[in-house]
């Protein structure tokens, strides 16, 4: 296999100086985890400088290092600006592929779908949540120059982030999974959510689509958008009998959904490895936009079966106690009212003990948020969990809100929580975990996790 750039493409390709020949086979910009053949680039940041650990990413093999001024240790790239040279860099590969490309946005759903279409499409795509404004160039960089399918997440949490990330992706279809209250600390409505998210039209190429979730109240809105900036073809999915991709019937069970669905007036049946209602309306998102790009809807189907839940997302773990099991659900990545409220569904459908939600205070919500955090008691009385232990401030708008019997406790903080969780736990407990990340849920579940010894 060729290498993933040479000194001389990417000296080209940055208008930087190679000090010496190189060949890399990666890219990265984080020196704990370079892996030998990288070119490490070392970006400075508000915190840290990547100039001071370029010997570390040199000592873990990396093959050359993207630096603003010539220092010890290997081969160099000298740049004037390394941030501009790493977007020089994506903008280069991506001009450089033919890949067809697939934007991925929207206030929840958008790094599961994105990892679908990964599956479904046997695709390039960005890695984890690489989805800002250092991800997306470092996804670019790191495609394959023979990529036949590449999927792009595009995240922002405030106006402007959007349009800027879609113009270096430039997708031949935008996927926007749908527009929620997430970020509602940084915007004066949801509108303004929804006109954030239709940045991404901004770079969506000529004769491209836009795959839009039809059950969304501003379906119509991202619609006139998507036109307004040159994108004539507009795929809806959902529920709605408008839907070009509708979903017909599903049976959600405690760990996989079976779902019928119409792909543009063709029936499609078809298992989902993952549970929840959330799920199976992604999966139109992904039927919809591998059809958008030439790709095989049914086999795009069949790989659904085989999804895994991703960590802090869903990832389940069946872990030892005394006496018996519990398992874990892990979705302690982030949280949002409209993710808390799927999670806590599919909680609702497990099987086993008693149902226990542990859950952390939904960060960026602004004036409304004690407010969310108290809505959430509802969906957690209908989905019959028998315990609730809650963490943070906001959270406690919530416990005070629910039932005497479901309020398992509620501390300040994650570290105080999780003894008490573990102390709480018995055999054929299902436990799920969420919380935003800024609220560090995912210590919890690293205490939980080590009851099992990982």
């Amino acid at each position: 296999m060729s290498a993933l750039w040479t000194s001389g493409e990417a000296a080209a390709a940055t208008g930087g100086r190679a000090t010496r020949p190189f060949e890399a086979s990666g890219v990265s910009i984080d020196s704990r985890t370079v892996q030998p053949g990288d070119l490490f680039v070392a970006l400075k940041g508000p915190n840290q400088d990547g100039h001071a650990y370029i010997g570390d990413a040199f000592a873990k093999g990396a093959a050359a290092a993207l630096v603003d001024h010539e220092t010890k240790g290997g081969p160099l790239l000298v740049v004037a600006d390394t941030m501009a040279a790493l977007e020089r860099l994506g903008a280069a590969r991506r001009s450089a592929v033919a890949a067809k490309v697939i934007g991925v946005t929207g206030s929840v759903g958008k790094t599961g779908t994105k990892e679908a279409l990964r599956a479904a499409l046997g695709a390039h795509a960005s890695a984890a949540s690489y989805n800002n404004q250092w991800g997306v160039p470092l996804s670019l960089a790191r495609m394959p120059r023979e990529a036949r399918y590449a999927v792009f997440e595009l995240g922002m949490n405030h106006p402007g982030e959007l349009g800027p990330l879609a113009r270096q992706v430039r997708p031949h279809v935008a996927v926007v999974t749908t527009v929620e209250a997430t970020h509602l600390g940084h915007f004066a409505s949801l509108e303004a959510i929804a006109d954030a998210k239709a940045e991404i039209f901004e770079g969506v190429e000529p004769g491209g689509a836009a795959v839009l979730n039809r059950d969304n109240r501003f379906f119509d809105r991202l619609a006139d958008a998507a036109r307004a900036r040159g994108v004539a073809r507009i795929v809806p999915f959902g529920e709605h009998a408008g839907a070009a991709v509708r979903l017909l019937a599903c049976e959600l069970g405690p760990e996989s959904s079976e779902v019928a669905a119409s792909v543009h007036g063709r029936e499609l049946r078809y298992r989902i490895a993952l549970p929840g209602k959330h799920w199976v309306l992604n999966s139109l998102a992904v039927l919809a936009a591998v059809e958008a790009v030439g790709g095989d809807p049914e086999a795009a189907a069949r790989a659904l079966a085989q999804l895994s839940g991703l960590a802090g997302r869903g990832r389940r773990h069946v872990l030892p106690i005394k006496g018996g099991t519990f398992t874990l659900i892990d979705e302690s990545y982030n949280a949002s009212p409209a993710s808390m409220r799927a999670a806590i569904a599919v909680l609702g459908q497990a099987e086993g003990g008693r149902r226990i939600a542990v859950l952390g205070d939904m960060l960026e919500l602004g004036a409304e948020s004690g407010s969310l955090h108290e809505s959430l008691a509802e969906p957690l009385r209908q989905a019959c969990v028998n315990h609730v232990f809650t963490v943070g401030a906001d959270m406690r708008r919530l416990h005070d809100a629910l039932p005497p019997a479901m309020r398992a406790g509620h501390a300040a903080s994650s570290k105080e929580m999780a003894p008490v969780v573990e102390a709480a736990l018995r055999p054929g407990d299902v436990v799920m975990v969420k919380g935003s990340l800024g609220s560090r849920m995912g210590e919890i579940v690293k205490a939980l996790l080590a009851l099992g010894g990982s």
